[in-house]
């Protein structure tokens, strides 16, 4: 499906935590440093794993839950200061993110991220790992008045990079993800080295197993 002077140019939307980056060793810290978990075990990576892709809220509520508490709005509020101060502190791209974003913004896709963690940290973000620039927006958690799994989110994502539903692809790696995308009728790739198990993907239009793979599979979806 080549671009026209009519149509927009094909928009790949990508989830962040666990597909453009991984995270899991910030999220896990903040978590540990949170007041009212003071005194208890400290939380390890793979057991917050599972707890990452449905926003900070729910984030925040497994972390108590997995310690017999119940998260209060405060637990949240303190999330959020500490990890506004500790976004990239052991955060990278994961291999290949860096090259294989420059190679579709060379070919003339467009780009942006839909992802459930707030703007302002999205923003931060991409910000200090210096990959803002590719991206034509950013649809955060707090951003629209939905969020993923809800097709709306995406939806608006879409809208706010200037891109047209039936010229993008949404590439995620986790069940809410590929919800958005089959609610929104748009074709979506699973990410199957972030977070997710494997039965996440299974309703996904493609599956990328490398980094490398997601123009090749984009390009296949967009006809492009």
């Amino acid at each position: 499906m080549p671009s026209s002077p009519f149509s927009p140019p094909p928009l790949l939307v990508f989830d962040l935590d666990g597909t453009l980056v991984d995270s899991l060793d910030d999220l896990t810290a903040v978590l540990n440093r949170l007041p009212a978990r003071a005194g208890l075990p400290a939380l390890d990576a793979d057991i917050v794993r599972p707890m990452v892709g449905d926003g900070v809220g729910a984030l925040v509520a497994r972390a108590m839950t997995h310690d017999g508490r119940v998260a209060t709005p405060t637990d949240v509020t303190d999330y959020l200061a500490i990890y506004g101060a500790a976004t990239a502190v052991r955060t990278r791209p994961f291999e290949g993110i860096p090259d294989m974003l420059e190679a579709c913004a060379r070919r003339g896709w467009r780009l942006a991220v839909c992802t459930n963690k707030p703007h302002a940290a999205a923003r931060t973000l991409l910000e200090s790992l210096g990959l803002r620039a590719y991206f034509a927006a950013i649809g955060g958690g707090d951003s629209f008045t939905s969020r993923k799994p809800a097709p709306g989110h995406l939806v608006a994502t879409i809208a706010a990079a200037e891109g047209a539903l039936g010229r993008a692809v949404m590439i995620g790696d986790h069940h809410n993800d590929i919800a958005a995308a089959a609610a929104a009728h748009v074709p979506s790739i699973f990410a199957s080295w972030g977070y997710g198990t494997a039965a996440m993907g299974a309703a996904a239009d493609a599956v990328a197993t490398r980094v490398a793979d997601l123009p090749e599979h984009a390009a296949r979806l967009l006809g492009a």
